[in-house]
Parts: C-alpha cells; structure tokens; sequence
C-alpha cells in the first residue's frame, strides 16, 4: 500500500492504549508521527483539574507531537455513551461546562478540530426536544471554537454498533453541519468524515466524497470488516484517500483502528518507511 501523499496522525484514545496517557505522545514520537488526536481523556470528568490538563499538555511538548483533533466530553468512550449534548439534564450541563475547558485547553495546545458528538436517543423523551437541546448545544460549541480558532466537527457513526445514535449517515450529519451553520453564522462546522462507520451504514464511499469532500473538517480510517489497520479488511482505502485529496481535502487522515493482539507499535506495516 502506498499513501505516499496523505498526513495522518494516531487516535491515541483508541491506539497506545495499553500505555498511561501521559506516555502515549512519546509512543506515538517513536512510532514516527508527530500529529495525534484524542477522544476526550477524562470520561468520568468534563472539567478535569488544571494540573490534569498541563500534564497532558506538556506530554505532548516533550514528545514534539501536534494534536490536531480533540473531543469534547461525550461521557463513556469506548462504551456506551455516544455523546451528551443532546441529552437532557445532567449530561447536557456537563457537555456545556465542557465546551470553554475543551476550547481552552485546544487553544494551548494549538489544536484547530474540536469533535461534538452528537448523543443518544433516550427512551421517552421526544427526539425534537434532543434535537433542539443539541442545536443550542452546538451553536455554543461552535462559539466557542471561533473565540479559539478552531472548526467545530460533526461526525456520523453506524448503526449497527451504534443504534440510539440518530445520525447514522452522512447527509444526517451534514443536515446538522448546515444547521449549526446557519444558526451561528460563522461557518465554522465541518462534517468529520470517518469511512470506517459510513462503510458500516452500506453507503457508497465515493460518492460521500464528491458530494461532501469540501464541507469536510476531518477525516478517520480503519479496515473494514474489524476496524483494523488498513489491509486487514476490505476497504479501498489507498484509492478512496487518493480520490479525497484530488477533490481538494489536504487535512489531517486520523488512524483510528484497533492494533490487534500485538502492541500498538507494531500496527503500522502497512505505511511505507
């Protein structure tokens, strides 16, 4: 496999993980990357302690590594838990005592993507009242990014490992990118483009990127079937990262896919030297 023009940093929420947090970056440094990305670190805690936050800062100092993509709170991940700002009451107050902690600390750290997840559906509770406690929740988020210089991003997951999450293809989540939009008039939400779970929903991968390529923030990759590295399944990934960059994406490629039964150093064969 080539991939000879793409930038890709490592999800260090999803690889590295049988090391502390704190040792991940320089993990990451040796494996050969100097750019990352994280799920929020601290699942049980939106608003972690200031000395929390400097130590992961200057982790990712000393190990000269960039991180380039964070999540906001979005409670259990990996678990249940599929984002808070749509749910009503104590998750969605999290969420917005999240937004300037999550903002601040990209800001120190240079990060320009900040990623909402969207939030389950919750048996008895109207999905409208959701979907109008997630718009003023992302409208805030929105906010927030510009005041630090970041896009605010919309991702879609799959139905089948994900089946209370209402935004399950990409027009879905590109239908909130539009409405956040319109709604703060900063034009700072972009759709997060992960063909690992848009593979999972059965939708047609070239075509999501003709369509949506240019309203695209992000972009993730794992194999297909097992969210493995690529060559491990069946997804096109060389050609479908090829077909991106030539409709004009230059961002950053996330690799977020399980290593396997083998250290997560040793999940990176398929990249030439």
């Amino acid at each position: 496999m080539g991939f000879p023009d793409q930038r890709f940093d490592v999800n260090l929420s999803i690889l590295f993980t049988e090391l502390p947090l704190l040792e991940r970056p320089a993990a990451a440094a040796a494996a050969g990357f100097d750019a990352v990305e994280l799920w929020w670190p601290w699942i049980d805690s939106p608003t972690p302690e200031q000395a929390e936050l400097d130590a992961l800062r200057d982790a990712l100092e000393r190990a000269g590594t960039r991180l380039v993509g964070l999540n906001f709170y979005a409670g259990r991940l990996p678990g249940p838990d599929r984002g808070a700002l749509s749910l009503p009451g104590a998750e969605s107050d999290r969420f917005r005592a999240n937004i300037d902690v999550a903002a601040g600390f990209a800001k120190s750290v240079g990060c320009t993507a900040l990623n909402a997840l969207y939030g389950n559906r919750v048996e008895g509770v109207d999905p409208q009242i959701q979907d109008s406690l997630a718009l003023e929740n992302l409208v805030l988020a929105a906010r927030a990014a510009d005041r630090v210089g970041a896009v605010l991003l919309i991702e879609a997951l799959n139905a089948p490992e994900s089946p209370q999450y209402p935004l399950a293809s990409a027009p879905a989540a590109i239908e909130v990118v539009d409405k956040v939009n319109a709604a703060t008039g900063l034009d700072n939400t972009r759709f997060l483009m992960d063909l690992y779970h848009l593979s999972m929903n059965g939708e047609n991968l070239p075509e999501v990127i003709d369509a949506y390529a240019a309203r695209t923030g992000h972009v993730q990759i794992a194999d297909n079937p097992g969210r493995g590295a690529p060559g491990t399944g069946s997804l096109p990934l060389e050609r479908l990262l090829d077909q991106l960059a030539k409709a004009g994406y230059d961002g950053w490629v996330g690799l977020e896919y399980k290593p396997g039964d083998r250290p997560s150093a040793e999940a990176f064969g398929w990249l030439p030297a």
